[in-house]
């Protein structure tokens, strides 16, 4: 077929390959035959073994997944690790401490506990931190909650004895030095004015401050009234106070339990022994709160308490279930699968009211205590139909038969597979083990939770939902919110019921 092409000029190249016999000439062996010895007219086979090379075992079809191992030391710190195949490790040191612990001397001392985390130590600078975790290839982590305090480092776990030494260092002898201290609640201050710019936040925190009267009410971040009250003698007396060593947990995920316990235990076993203190107890009373600002749209919150929290495990896992059964989100989402597309929220409301921007359902659950409601987005005018339509969905949970077969196993299945998914993350698994030693004082496989996925029944949703909304109300608003019905009016299509 290139007999017919010209070759000019520069295309002389071309002009091999015009006569058939420039293809017709065999290599004087195969690619391997250096190999063999000898002349090989074809490859060898993949499965060909090369010489003087020795291949490692193959890997077993099904590996067991690691067991958690607790150790408790003498002052009652405990010790926890998982093995897994991964290359890297995930340790983290959690602490039963969060803003309920705060008094109003230390308000918004977590926020900053959050921000000054892996600063400047007795030991080391902060520049030397930076240095180090960078050597490993490391990254660290702090996170605040309302009830603990979380500090993680990641990296290979050929690193785990640097990995601790670091970490307790950073949370046992912080140096708060006053001029880092002053740096980081300027970083506070801007914090605290985005946040007051962010809807969700404003109604999250609201619905707490505005549901409880005591330590569950504390803002979780620092506010404008209490920022300026903040300097390092604050930090120092809050974190002499509450890091005692009952109330922390050392967890790693990919490290081996003597391995850990041998770096681990000559560095906290000094910890004093202080008895542990008594948990602040959630007082739920329901409330309003409402922000008016200049603006198109209001966004509210109708939530109730969850009695008992995670320590009332049956009724916290019907919970989260119903949350995902209800479902939501916002007015626009590209779909796909694992989205939440068939939830009642999205198929009863988004699907129907156009002016509604945003409509879920959600949670925050703690060990004694938690939240659950519905939280939503909508144009000023339809605000007052929101509010309606909110109150119809809560209410209709509640009825017996509401939720049928379909719906609640499509919750089920949700719900089982964000566990899973969420615990192939090193961190996170991580991070269970250490919660729940906080919460539990031990850690449950995740198979216990799936059972009890597993057992939740249609008419489970329902009783629980009835005891949800037969406590006290709890609405909070921001936005427009001059059109909202009031809240003896919204409490009353509730306990009318």
């Amino acid at each position: 077929m290139y007999r017919s092409l010209k070759v000019r000029g520069g295309s002389r190249v071309l002009a091999r390959f015009s006569s058939s016999t420039a293809v017709a000439t065999k290599p004087p062996g195969g690619l391997f035959s250096w190999l063999t010895g000898g002349g090989s007219d074809s490859l060898p086979p993949l499965d060909f073994a090369l010489k003087d090379v020795q291949l490692p075992p193959p890997l077993p079809d099904y590996v067991e997944p690691g067991k958690t191992k607790i150790t408790t030391l003498t002052n009652g710190l405990k010790i926890a690790s998982e093995t897994s195949a991964s290359p890297a490790a995930s340790i983290g040191l959690y602490v039963d401490c969060g803003s309920v612990y705060e008094t109003p001397a230390s308000y918004g001392t977590t926020h900053l506990l959050e921000r000054m985390a892996f600063k400047s130590t007795l030991n080391r600078s902060h520049l030397r931190i930076v240095r180090e975790v960078e050597a490993i290839g490391g990254n660290v982590n702090a996170a605040a909650s309302r009830e603990h305090m979380i500090y993680t480092y990641d990296a290979l776990k050929t690193y785990v004895p640097q990995m601790v030494e670091l970490l307790v260092d950073c949370v046992r002898n912080p140096a708060f030095l006053a001029w880092e201290v002053n740096e980081q609640l300027e970083k506070v201050k801007a914090e605290i004015d985005e946040y007051s710019k962010n809807p969700q936040h404003l109604l999250l925190e609201a619905v707490h401050s505005a549901g409880y009267s005591g330590a569950y009410g504390n803002s979780l971040a620092a506010t404008e009234a209490t920022v300026n009250r903040l300097n390092n003698t604050v930090l120092e007396e809050f974190v002499a106070e509450n890091y005692t060593a009952p109330r922390i947990v050392l967890s790693a995920l990919g490290v081996e339990h003597e391995e850990l316990l041998k770096v681990a235990e000559p560095l906290l076993s000094d910890l004093p022994k202080v008895p542990r203190t008594e948990e602040p107890a959630p007082v739920y009373v329901g409330g309003d709160y409402r922000r008016q600002a200049d603006s198109g749209m209001t966004h509210f919150a109708l939530a109730f308490e969850v009695p008992g929290g995670w320590l009332k495990e049956k009724d916290a896992m019907t919970l989260t279930v119903l949350q995902l059964l209800m479902g939501g989100g916002g007015s626009f989402s590209a779909g796909g699968p694992g989205k939440g597309m068939y939830s009642r929220l999205y198929l009863r409301v988004l699907n129907a009211y156009p002016q509604i921007h945003a409509f879920s359902a959600f949670s925050s659950i703690y060990n004694n205590t938690g939240l659950f409601g519905i939280q939503a987005a909508t144009t000023s005018d339809f605000a007052p139909r929101s509010v309606e339509v909110a109150t119809k969905e809560l209410t209709a949970v509640a009825n017996p038969g509401e939720v049928d077969q379909v719906q609640l196993d499509r919750a089920k299945q949700l719900t089982k597979s964000a566990i899973l998914m969420n615990l192939e993350s090193r961190m996170v698994a991580s991070e269970d083990i250490g919660r729940q030693l906080l919460t539990y004082g031990e850690r449950k496989p995740v198979e216990h939770f799936l059972k009890a996925i597993d057992a939740i029944s249609a008419n489970d949703i329902a009783s629980v939902a009835q005891k949800l909304i037969s406590s006290p109300l709890t609405m909070a608003s921001c936005g427009d919110v001059l059109s909202l019905p009031t809240y003896d009016a919204v409490s009353s299509r509730f306990h009318s019921k």
